[in-house]
């Protein structure tokens, strides 16, 4: 590999220097979270495009990463410009061996890995994936500690040091988790995942505060969330993943999180913006260091430039990077049809297509047909060109 190919593919922003930004820019860090079949490169750009500082690949099986091209050459799919989207690497894993390989072969793409923890699904716990690894927090560890030695012995800088974070050749190494019923057990979880707080194992912690059976229904555990990140949130950067719906509804607040612009308006419940008797206190979270969203992304991808709802120019740009980084029709119809619809915000009257309409983009049989009826659409309310097409 010559030294312009080997810099194209080594993003240049270590993930813990972009904690350091967002934290100097008085809020949090932005992040996108692993969607299975949605993370896809045209829609990490999209999200990129609107202030999102951090991307999730989809989880990738490493045994599979491993032993097939084609699944790389699926799972993982970066861009060739200059302009990077700074990802990590998400991999499902049990087995220190294939974790590490895993990230050795992902290495020069990416700007680090993370190791799922917190998939709930079935068939995931019983191949000893995901969530069903909070039970075994020694392995966890090894896995981690193991791949950071491959990737160490690989050449790439992941120690805390100013010098590796400042490296071009500088990778993370992260763990998403979920929580347990009895908390003691996830601080014990943590505890040993971290190791030594002056060397530890993992750059920073990923954490969705429900547990393994909880429904994404059920709102995440606000108390389970403020005592992990006082007892953590000084030794690593904690991400919070899970009810991140719009950034002036979250069931929490951070001297980080206010003030909000919002391209909407809305008015507290009380005018001087304070809880109403008879409700909760909301927990003040001092120690949080990021928000990860997933489910509300997928429908407004400029939610963390502030909009509550789904603008059309997001719809134009992630258009354009659907013909740059193509996507199957199915798929992207799936996602105009997320994007278009009521999405997550406080206004659930927000969408950019009529139920109606959006059924009829689903039984289009090709991209020109999708293009055309969207020109069509926004013609008929006003607006001139249609889709924007970039240069």
């Amino acid at each position: 590999m010559d030294t312009n190919e080997d810099e194209l593919l080594q993003p240049r922003t270590h993930p813990l220097k972009l904690f350091d930004a967002a934290k100097s820019q008085s809020r949090l860090l932005y992040a996108c979270a692993p969607m299975v079949r949605y993370s896809k490169l045209a829609f990490r750009q999209t999200v990129h495009h609107f202030g999102t500082d951090l991307c999730w690949t989809p989880m990738i099986l490493a045994k599979e990463f491993n032993r097939s091209h084609f699944a790389r050459d699926s799972d993982l799919t970066v861009s060739t410009s200059l302009t990077q989207v700074p990802t990590i690497a998400q991999f499902g894993a049990n087995d220190a061996t294939e974790l590490s390989r895993a990230a050795s072969l992902a290495a020069p793409f990416v700007s680090g890995v993370d190791l799922n923890c917190g998939c709930p699904q079935s068939w995931a716990c019983a191949e000893q994936l995901g969530a069903a690894l909070m039970e075994r927090r020694e392995l966890v560890r090894d896995m981690v500690v193991a791949t950071r030695a491959r990737l160490a012995r690989d050449g790439w800088a992941v120690g805390l040091t100013a010098g590796d974070v400042d490296s071009p050749r500088g990778r993370s190494v992260s763990v998403k988790i979920r929580v347990h019923r009895d908390l003691r057990r996830t601080v014990d979880f943590i505890t040993a995942v971290i190791g030594d707080e002056h060397h530890r194992n993992v750059d920073w912690l990923t954490i969705h505060p429900r547990t393994r059976s909880t429904p994404s229904s059920a709102p995440i555990d606000l108390a389970a969330l403020e005592v992990l990140t006082s007892t953590f949130g000084r030794k690593l950067p904690i991400l919070v993943s899970g009810d991140v719906f719009a950034l002036s509804t979250l069931p929490y607040t951070s001297h980080l999180l206010a003030p909000q612009p919002t391209f909407t308006t809305s008015t507290p419940d009380n005018a001087d913006g304070s809880t109403p008797a008879g409700l909760p206190e909301t927990p003040h979270l001092p120690n949080l260091s990021g928000l990860m969203s997933a489910r509300a992304l997928l429908a407004n991808p400029a939610l963390f430039a502030g909009y509550e709802s789904c603008p059309w120019e997001a719809v134009d740009v992630f258009m354009n990077n659907v013909a740059r980084a193509p996507l199957p029709l199915k798929l992207g119809v799936h996602h105009l049809t997320e994007m278009c619809g009521p999405g997550f915000g406080p206004d659930r009257n927000a969408a950019l297509l009529t139920k109606k309409e959006r059924v009829r983009i689903t039984e289009m049989g090709n991209w020109v047909d999708v293009i055309n009826y969207l020109d069509e659409v926004r013609s008929q309310r006003g607006e001139q060109g249609g889709v924007v097409r970039f240069a």
